[in-house]
């Protein structure tokens, strides 16, 4: 009996993987396992190839696996890009029809089930999904009833004869595995599971169901990998609560909208990808100097330019804090785990009208696109704060002035107000302005409205700044990371232990401002410190030597091929960074 499963499924993009993937990953997730899903795709609709590695385990996961026990192969292709990662005791199960071979290198049991075969005898070759599902179940000695529910939600619109064709599809292909292993099969039985319900999502549903949560009521955005979930998910959600998607013609628009609909007082958000974020970056100045909240969802994918847009990539963090022009107040939160999508995403918009600035929730696309078990949300935790935004008609001055929208204040926060309050007129241009928004360029004018603006933040509060593992009061090396590198750096962790070292690790989720004091008391304890990031310039470590110093004692960890760290992959290379340190 094993503890955990690492189970992948592969072939052509566009014949059914992640819904091969999908249904054995929602169905074991309903008998109580705790799993974590990756898809590996490519830039185009249909064809090249895709697979979805899915980590099966009776605790909490929250990284892909280095090595691979059982592989579902519909094509060669799948099996020579993949066969390296399989161990000894591993499984192929392989569609007959395109005659599998198996690498002379790779010691893994070659199982043949003639899946599409089957498939066709039963009135479509599409349903060859539903025959490995059953070849899986049968090597995983799981009783093919389980998918009963899954399958009846997913087909049971379509009517009785679908359901049951597709359930025999399953039947069919634990048979043909249980015929193919004769009398002595190979198989890999998983511990029971616990039985407990909870949520498979990924972190691209988790920030959308959070917006909603934290009062959204309308997105305006363009289509782009890897955000798109978010505008989906809120397409099908936000009109139950009186709230809608606008589809706009691009970024630049995306942007204004939300801008011009936060003004209003609705919350707004937008969200986008590197190449998307690059054209928002005037509106995000405009949202700084008008003072207006904006939230904003970054999902950071490999650039540059079209770059990389289906695979992991964290290149964006510089650009995200200094990419407008001028000066303006900016918040940038990166949550690390799916949960903490969910609440940072309400926060994202307490936040961005409390202190009436630009918020960036920024993710990655393992993160995003990842798809996990997760507790069940808390939703005595949600809080709404709108900060000062007043719903009461203003007193009318004496002077009949203009309303002070920008006056300047001891917190650099203003009294704001929604179009129509009485007494409440102001301008509002993107020109630098008075109290009341009239344009000007008077020298010490200007010098008290940047100021003011400034300030905001100064004071930011934000809960967790930095998730925190400090075991040790001197650790030979302190591991850093942020967004979805947390999972695999706490799997090293006591890998590294077993090596001998003294590890402690930080996890920074508010990038800006920087939690400078947080971190300070981590940094000086630690022998050696490693960043570990996906990018090529370690932005990072840059990041933590401008804002904290400690220069002498940072190392880089940088991964930027387009595909998530592993665990083994920071474990071997922290080896060799801490013997070469001589710790």
């Amino acid at each position: 009996m094993i503890e955990q499963l690492s189970w992948k499924v592969g072939g052509q993009q566009g014949e059914g993987i992640d819904s091969t993937g999908e249904i054995f990953a929602i169905a074991l997730n309903r008998m109580g396992y705790y799993l974590y899903g990756y898809r590996h795709f490519s830039s185009r609709i249909k064809g090249g190839h895709t697979n979805n590695k899915i980590r099966v385990s009776t605790k909490e996961v929250r990284a892909v696996s280095d090595d691979l026990d059982m592989l579902i192969a519909f094509d060669q292709e799948t099996i020579d890009v993949n066969g390296h990662e399989l161990h000894s005791d591993g499984i192929i199960i392989a569609d007959a029809k395109f005659k599998p071979v198996k690498p002379e290198d790779c010691k893994a049991t070659l199982v043949i089930v003639p899946f599409t075969a089957i498939a066709t005898e039963l009135g479509t070759s599409l349903m060859k999904n539903m025959v490995a599902i059953g070849a899986t179940s049968a090597a995983l000695g799981i009783d093919t009833e389980t998918y009963k529910a899954v399958v009846d939600e997913i087909f049971g619109r379509k009517g009785d004869k679908v359901v049951n064709s597709n359930m025999e599809a399953i039947q069919r292909g634990a048979e043909a595995f249980q015929e193919a292993t004769g009398a002595n099969p190979q198989t890999l039985s998983l511990k029971k599971a616990d039985g407990k319900n909870r949520m498979f999502m990924i972190g691209n549903d988790a920030i959308a169901l959070g917006a909603i949560a934290g009062g959204a009521r309308l997105m305006a955005a363009y289509p782009i990998t890897p955000a798109s979930e978010i505008m989906e998910y809120l397409i099908k959600k936000l009109p139950d609560f009186g709230g809608t998607v606008i589809q706009t013609e691009d970024e630049i628009a995306a942007a204004t909208m939300a801008i011009g609909s936060n003004y209003a007082g609705v919350r707004t958000l937008t969200a986008s990808a590197g190449p998307g974020l690059s054209l928002m970056m005037e509106s995000i100045g405009l949202s700084g100097i008008t003072e207006t909240p904006l939230v904003i969802v970054d999902t950071q994918r490999g650039g540059p330019s079209t770059g990389l847009p289906t695979k992991q990539e964290q290149s964006d963090l510089l650009a995200m804090i200094y990419g407008t022009h001028g000066e303006i107040p900016k918040i940038v939160i990166a949550p690390s785990t799916v949960e903490e999508a969910f609440y940072d995403a309400i926060e994202a918009f307490n936040l961005a009208e409390e202190y009436q600035c630009p918020v960036i929730l920024l993710s990655d696309l393992q993160l995003s696109l990842g798809k996990q078990t997760v507790e069940p949300l808390d939703y005595e935790k949600i809080q709404i704060r709108r900060g000062k935004l007043s719903v009461q008609d203003i007193a009318e001055r004496e002077d009949k002035s203009y309303f002070k929208r920008f006056e300047v204040t001891e917190d650099g926060v203003s009294t704001r107000v929604i179009p129509g309050t009485k007494n409440g007129i102001f301008h509002v241009t993107g020109v630098e302005h008075d109290e009341t928004g009239k344009p000007s360029e008077v020298p010490q004018n200007r010098k008290d409205q940047m100021e003011k603006r400034l300030r905001k933040v100064s004071g930011l509060s934000f809960n967790t700044p930095v998730y925190k593992n400090e075991k040790h009061k001197e650790p030979d090396v302190l591991l850093v990371g942020f967004n979805s590198t947390r999972g695999s750096i706490e799997e090293v962790i006591p890998r590294l232990e077993g090596d001998g070292y003294k590890v402690n690790h930080a996890q920074i989720r508010l990038v800006h401002p920087f939690p400078t004091d947080e971190l300070k008391s981590m940094l000086d304890a630690a022998k050696k410190v490693v960043i570990v990031e996906h990018n090529a310039t370690g932005q990072l470590a840059s990041l933590v030597k401008m804002n904290a110093g400690y220069a002498d004692k940072i190392e880089s960890l940088l991964k930027y091929d387009g595909n998530p760290f592993l665990p083994g992959d920071i474990h071997q290379q922290c080896k060799e960074l801490l013997t070469h340190g001589n710790i």
